[in-house]
């Protein structure tokens, strides 16, 4: 049996590790302007230490591996992989380390940090969604959140592209990244 609670944003402290096998890093580009493509990583990884009475204490850093990328077209898995997109053979993470947190309200938390793709690093604020606490079967404490962002891929030069017949490109340069967590609290 799971028991939630009612914890707010503010409410928040510890230690907290990614539970990735219920947690989700995914994307959507569009594909030929016409129909989206979805994507997600499916090795991911971080730790967390989240201080809801003073959020300039908070801390965050996430790791992927770029050879776990899953758009369930393994020709389309392996260009992505290649040195047109990701290049996982010279870079095998796609790192996120956060700088910042913003407590915009009991349910909100923008984050800010460095994301580096390939040899590139920008800044991005996610704006995440609390989706709350609870304690799972096996007595562990959990937490969840939700947060979705645009991006351009070209700031991270990923760049490849190849142009249409009938105009326009294969795929879109806004890529919106989704991300789904849930992080076990540490003992």
């Amino acid at each position: 049996m799971t028991t939630a609670t009612t914890s707010t944003v503010r409410d928040l402290s510890g230690t907290y590790t990614l539970d990735g096998s219920h947690s989700r890093v995914g994307f959507v580009a569009r594909h030929a302007m016409i129909a989206k493509v979805r994507g997600a990583f499916n090795e991911v990884s971080g730790t967390a230490t989240i201080d809801g009475a003073n959020p300039a204490a908070s801390s965050l850093e996430v790791t992927i591996g770029v050879a776990s990328v899953d758009t369930r077209d393994a020709n389309r898995d392996g260009h992505l992989q290649s040195p047109d997109f990701f290049d996982a053979a010279t870079y095998p993470t796609i790192t996120f380390k956060a700088t910042g947190f913003e407590i915009v309200d009991d349910e909100t938390v923008n984050v800010t940090g460095d994301l580096t793709i390939k040899d590139v690093t920008k800044p991005v604020t996610v704006p995440f969604t609390f989706g709350g606490a609870a304690t799972d079967p096996f007595g562990n404490s959990r937490i969840g959140f939700e947060g979705e962002v645009t991006v351009n891929r070209k700031d991270w030069g990923l760049t490849w592209n190849a142009a249409l017949e009938t105009g326009g490109v294969l795929v879109s340069d806004k890529v919106v990244l989704e991300l789904e967590v849930s992080a076990i609290k540490a003992a």
